[in-house]
């Protein structure tokens, strides 16, 4: 039976995107990114669907936005107080990330983005952007305690990290073995941050 939405409280504003964009996470989780259609999160949401398609034009589009308001943001990383628990808690975060419904829609992405179906170019923006942000946020930390010398941090050394988890979540799927955080954590990043004293 279809809902008729104007006999729903009317929603407006941030109350109806966050409805909304909830939604197309819980349709993410239970029919996975082939299966989401715009119909079908607007009728989870108990919208319309000419109030998706006036904020969002696509799917590509709707699913983009779900799922990177949904990630970890700048600040929420907790501070343990120093540079490995923080990478193993930033990673940990991200691993959760990617075994929900963020991790479903980047699969979905990624294929439309190589059939040049989906704009891989905000793809990437989004994700690393947002990832490097995160990184900066914890390895700054390590910085001002005096863990880390500013002249070791650059922007491969704080990609890699995330770039490993992705690479394992596509090409070797989930679940993610239990010490694979750990191992990054330990044998790349750490090394790559604090690396030796030279002579």
């Amino acid at each position: 039976m279809v809902t008729d939405h104007r006999k729903q409280p009317r929603r407006r504003g941030e109350a109806l995107c966050a409805a909304i964009l909830q939604a197309t996470l819980d349709e993410l989780a239970e029919v996975g990114y082939a299966g989401l259609t715009m119909e079908g999160v607007a009728e989870r949401a108990r919208a319309s669907k000419a109030s998706l398609y006036r904020r969002w034009p696509s799917r590509i589009e709707l699913v983009m936005e779900a799922v990177y308001r949904s990630l970890p943001a700048p600040g929420s990383v907790p501070d343990t107080g120093n540079l490995r628990d923080d990478l193993v808690a930033l990673l940990s975060i991200t691993a959760e990330a990617l075994h929900g419904p963020a991790g479903e829609a980047m699969r979905g992405l990624l294929g439309e983005a190589l059939r040049g179906e989906s704009p891989l170019g905000a793809m990437r923006r989004n994700t690393q952007g947002r990832a490097r942000r995160l990184m900066e946020e914890v390895v700054q930390r390590a910085v001002e305690r005096g863990e880390v010398d500013p002249a070791d941090v650059t922007p491969r050394r704080l990609d890699a990290g995330q770039a490993l988890l992705r690479h394992h979540f596509l090409f070797d799927g989930l679940p993610f073995p239990d010490d694979l955080v750990v191992q990054i954590v330990d044998e790349v990043l750490v090394p790559l941050l604090k690396p030796s004293k030279r002579s």
